[in-house]
């Protein structure tokens, strides 16, 4: 059992909780996940490691309360345990040599991805330039936190109540207008969102890296459900990354395959939700 030593509501169904996992918290690094179940009979779920405490043996993790799963584990509070957490899965983020400059670009619930990475690369003394792009302001969160790292943060949202008005592709190519000469781009949120960076970073020639969050049952690459496309080849996402070279996905394939389950997840919440509300005998 992992105890919730912390939990924060941090925007709009959005909660960050500190889990007691210290053999996770030992091995994890930026770019990883982990496989959790809230309770026995419970569906195993990825999240991202969204930050991590080797010295106090805490990991961060940071969701949004959609489906069943996460408004199941939502709906624990501090003291309370969750039955399975298991990791750190996944392949670490893995920088090239020599990078002075990058552009970190979390799009949505994505920025708890961007967050880990923004913090890796400036304890390698890397300049970052974070990008984070919400439909609202009422929708941030985390921007804080990436300050403190040390980061220059930069907001984009779809209406224009913060930062600039439009999408974050758009605060990207204004910095590069700007002179911003980047090393690397590392773009995590929506699909749409990080082909849009991707097919603006080949044309640059910017080597970009992005985090892909397909369907995912074991962990271990046996189900196959992970699968994406890469440079022609099948790939696991639980096993050979989640980050992938951004100019090599197939975005399109993965779009489509994303809404293969959307009917049974949405009858699977309905169900719970009627539980809840004692409206039904599921």
């Amino acid at each position: 059992m992992y105890r919730i030593l912390e939990k924060r509501v941090v925007g709009p169904n959005v909660t960050l909780m500190k889990i007691d996992a210290p053999y996770v918290a030992r091995k994890a690094e930026a770019g990883q996940f982990i496989i959790l179940r809230v309770n026995e009979g419970g569906e195993r779920i990825p999240l991202t490691v969204a930050d991590y405490d080797r010295e106090n043996g805490t990991v961060t993790i940071i969701f949004q309360e959609v489906g069943k799963t996460t408004k199941m584990l939502g709906g624990l509070n501090e003291g309370e345990s969750i039955l399975d957490f298991t990791g750190p899965l996944g392949k670490p983020t893995h920088y090239q040599e020599g990078i002075k400059k990058a552009a970190v670009i979390g799009g949505g619930l994505g920025t708890a991805i961007a967050y880990p990475q923004v913090k890796k690369l400036r304890s390698l003394g890397v300049e970052v330039d974070a990008i984070i792009g919400f439909r609202n302001s009422s929708l941030i969160f985390l921007k804080d936190e990436i300050r403190a790292a040390g980061a220059s943060l930069h907001i984009a949202t779809e209406d224009g109540s913060e930062g600039l008005k439009g999408f974050v592709t758009e605060v990207l190519k204004k910095l590069i207008d700007q002179g911003a000469k980047y090393d690397i781009a590392i773009a995590i949120g929506p699909l749409v969102m990080m082909k849009a960076v991707s097919e603006m970073t080949k044309k640059l020639g910017i080597d970009t890296i992005v985090s892909m969050n397909p369907i995912m049952v074991d962990g271990t690459g046996m189900c196959g459900g992970c699968r994406v496309t890469v440079g022609g080849q099948v790939k696991f996402a639980c096993v050979d990354g989640p980050d992938f070279d951004g100019h090599q996905v197939d975005f399109d394939e993965a779009i489509r395959r994303q809404g293969i389950y959307r009917t049974e997840e949405k009858l699977s919440t309905e169900k719970h939700e009627c539980k809840l509300g004692g409206l039904g005998n599921a």
